[in-house]
């Protein structure tokens, strides 16, 4: 009989759960507003109602798997504190919920579920090292060697968005010139915005419908794909930023892959054809033609099925 688990992803603005089998078959799934559910005992009470109905229609669990946008310790369950979502400081989640349901129940940082999802059902698949990259509000990053999740000796390894890209850069509580102050969602918003408002004549404003506030990374990325030139050098500016932290990480570690995913990895060819290009100029031949750039492809579900895969893993 194949094993089902259920797979938790738990983001600051709602909280996807799916059942799912070993092949990365979704076979349930719900979602539920974070805010609707934020003191611990609701989102217990809501993450066991929706078991039970699925439970009673005939599913068993084989375990639970929990992705968390925050820093935790994979090895004790436990969650020191979620980003974006108060209340749920110094938790000791997978403990909690293994007496409530019975069942093993694994916590892990959200980038590190998705990063399992994509390696085992998505873009990794056939692989044995790959580094998991995810590009939104922020920057997130997994590291999958030889198929297992490489955790540290802190459970929070692979975290690229704290790697420094320039020497003497924009200092933050992480850090000095970290890859994520120069590249994400508001960061590519701010470059537009800062063009604009000196005069840049760009087909960004007419997507936006002139709205400035309207100006989002996908509004840039479609401008750059109809060819606008401000739009161009904003990507290009992205994938040059990135593509700095990736030739790190590819003389580091040597994955066979770095998979990126992310809202701003919806952009295509406009972000991957320059990355491509910056990451080959920072590479030996010898590492260029062998590291590829794979974009992400289960999306919205990557940490459903990845959180899920937590729970066959182990």
């Amino acid at each position: 009989m194949t094993r089902k688990a259920l797979g938790i992803d738990f983001g600051g603005t709602s909280v996807k759960i799916g059942l799912v089998d070993e092949s990365g078959r979704i076979l349930e799934e719900t979602s539920f507003a974070t805010a609707d559910a934020a003191v611990q005992a609701k989102w217990l009470g809501r993450v066991e109602s929706i078991a039970a109905d699925w439970t009673a229609k005939g599913h068993s669990l084989a375990g639970i798997g929990v992705g968390v946008p925050g820093f935790t310790d994979f090895s004790r369950g436990f969650i020191y504190n979620l980003t974006n979502v108060p209340g749920w400081s110094s938790v000791p989640l997978a403990g909690i919920m293994r007496k409530r349901f019975g069942r093993p129940v694994y916590v892990d940082n959200d980038v590190n579920a998705m990063a399992l999802g994509e390696y085992i059902h998505g873009a990794g698949k056939g692989l044995n090292h790959v580094f998991f990259a995810t590009l939104g509000t922020g920057v997130g990053g997994a590291l999958v060697v030889n198929g297992k999740i490489y955790r540290g000796a802190y459970s929070m390894a692979g975290e690229i968005g704290h790697v420094p890209i320039l020497m003497n850069g924009r200092k933050t509580p992480e850090g000095r010139g970290g890859l994520e102050t120069y590249v994400g969602n508001r960061q590519i918003v701010k470059c537009a915005l800062s063009a604009l408002r000196r005069g840049r004549k760009s087909a960004i404003t007419d997507l936006a419908k002139g709205d400035l506030e309207q100006i989002t990374p996908k509004v840039i990325a479609s401008a750059a794909a109809k060819g606008d030139k401000l739009a161009v050098e904003i990507m290009d500016k992205t994938a040059d930023c990135l593509a700095t932290a990736f030739a790190s990480v590819t003389y580091l570690l040597q994955p066979e892959a770095i998979i990126v995913g992310g809202g701003v990895a919806g952009s295509g060819a406009v972000l991957f054809e320059p990355l491509r290009r910056h990451l080959a100029e920072r590479l030996h031949k010898y590492f260029a033609e062998r590291i590829k750039i794979i974009p992400a492809v289960l999306g919205a579900k990557a940490g459903i099925i990845g959180s899920a895969m937590l729970a066959f893993q182990n």
